[in-house]
């Protein structure tokens, strides 16, 4: 059988994909259907068929499955952020730790224990950054929002679940002040207009707050009042303005001033005493992070006079929050900022660079560095981004032979991969603990612990 485009077929959904689209059979092919959810009978339209499974949407919901609910959004089908709202948190986890077993047992061709996830506490209002495109609406006006799935096209939401309820009523009014200042959106087919994106950065545990204003110029209309208003209304502890002139997607610029307060806000992640501008890495999910980062530090297994390597540090966090159980730290990082502030952050705890030093340099190349330097970590911790490490990398973390790798990962598909390398070449997996910090969307963190043959 094969599917026509537009043909209309009643299907039993029955789990979900990796992408959050709901899976169903018909005759032995997958139809993958978004906003759908386990056990829905529903008719679909195929929209796109291809050789041996097609893509396909809701057309009418005919019984509704166990595990659906009622989405609390009324953009969240539009917006795409929350790609898993209309389902039950509960079957939300079952459905993540499933991504992650499939993930390991199929690409990663592994078999190891896949742990059950470890689910948020807060499963709304958790997110401790958010970064919103400025566009307009169409009666002109300037909105701040989300983009849609698969396009730039802004979709307003006035009050997203994901983050605190000042950061919505920020942007809304920060929108306004532009407005009346005369300020206008960037468009990014022109490369014209001046606000691209207001970033917005909150302490979870200081409660300390800062807004960015990033733009495709140097300054705002009346900007020294405009700042000072959103400050009084908003506590705020720092305002900044980015410049960002290039014609790109990338949403920071080089550049950051302090308009103002002091440029930073301070806060605290898993014990470690931090301060952050807009550059840095920081995890959106400060309560979840500290959760993974506790998982982390308790499969490294440190001793008293271990040698830690941290690769793709960022700020530093996961090391530092390990250095009481170990003697000495190395973080890598790439990004200066970053490197700058774990440094900073090292020398406010009273460390000096023998006990905990940190380099801006790329992690593969530091890595083969090390390796050619013969240094020999004891454990190596690494945090790859989403596209996961590079051969170089992994080669050198052999070389430098750890009895213990502890991989974090925000993408189980490359973690499946660069475990299987590691595999491959010594290092046995023997547990991957998924931790939910991204709860409602169809992200998923995970922790893999490995250990040297012997």
């Amino acid at each position: 059988m094969s599917f026509a485009k537009n043909q209309i077929l009643t299907v039993t959904i029955e789990s979900l994909s990796s992408d959050g689209s709901g899976v169903a059979h018909k005759d032995g092919m997958a139809l993958f259907v978004p906003d759908s959810a386990p056990g829905d009978v529903a008719e679909v339209r195929i929209v796109k068929p291809m050789k041996n499974y097609a893509f396909a949407r809701l057309e009418k919901l005919l019984t509704p499955g166990p595990a659906r609910r009622q989405s609390d959004c009324p953009v969240s089908g539009p917006c795409g952020g929350c790609g898993l709202r209309h389902i039950e948190y509960t079957a939300e986890c079952e459905a993540k730790t499933r991504f992650v077993q499939d993930a390991f047992s199929r690409l990663g061709r592994l078999d190891v224990p896949v742990l059950p996830v470890i689910g948020a506490e807060n499963t709304d209002r958790y997110r401790n950054k958010v970064q919103l495109p400025v566009g307009t609406d169409e009666n002109g006006h300037l909105i701040a929002g989300f983009y849609a799935g698969r396009s730039h096209r802004i979709v307003l939401c006035e009050d997203c679940k994901l983050q605190p309820e000042w950061m919505n009523q920020l942007a809304k009014r920060a929108c306004a002040l532009l407005e009346q200042a005369g300020a206008s959106a960037y468009n990014e087919e022109s490369h014209t207009g001046l606000v691209r994106h207001l970033y917005m950065r909150q302490g979870w545990h200081s409660g300390e707050r800062l807004l960015c204003f990033v733009l495709n110029g140097t300054s705002l209309p009346r900007e020294r009042q405009l700042c000072e208003t959103l400050q009084t209304e908003f506590a705020l502890t720092t305002v900044l303005v980015n410049e960002n002139t290039a014609r790109t997607n990338v949403i920071l610029g080089k550049n950051t001033r302090t308009v103002l307060g002091s440029g930073f806000i301070r806060d605290t992640l898993a014990g470690v005493a931090l301060q952050m501008g807009v550059h840095e890495f920081y995890q959106v999910n400060t309560p979840a992070a500290e959760v993974l980062y506790a998982k982390a530090r308790e499969y490294a297994a440190l001793r008293p006079d271990d040698f830690l390597l941290d690769l793709y540090c960022g700020m530093g966090t996961i090391g530092l929050s390990m250095l009481p159980d170990c003697g000495r730290l190395l973080g890598v990082e790439v990004v200066p900022q970053a490197v700058e502030g774990a440094k900073k952050t090292a020398a406010r705890l009273g460390l000096t660079p023998d006990k905990a030093d940190f380099r801006c340099q790329d992690a593969g190349q530091a890595a083969a560095a090390l390796a050619a330097e013969g240094q020999h970590p004891d454990v190596i911790v690494v945090d790859p981004p989403r596209k996961g490490c590079d051969e170089a990398t992994l080669t050198a973390i052999v070389e430098m032979a750890p009895r213990t790798v502890v991989m974090v990962s925000c993408n189980a598909a490359t973690a499946a991969r660069d475990t299987r390398w590691l595999a491959d070449h010594g290092y046995a997996p023997q547990r991957v603990q998924p931790v939910d910090l991204f709860p409602r969307t169809k992200h998923v963190e995970v922790i893999v612990w490995l250990s040297r043959e012997k």
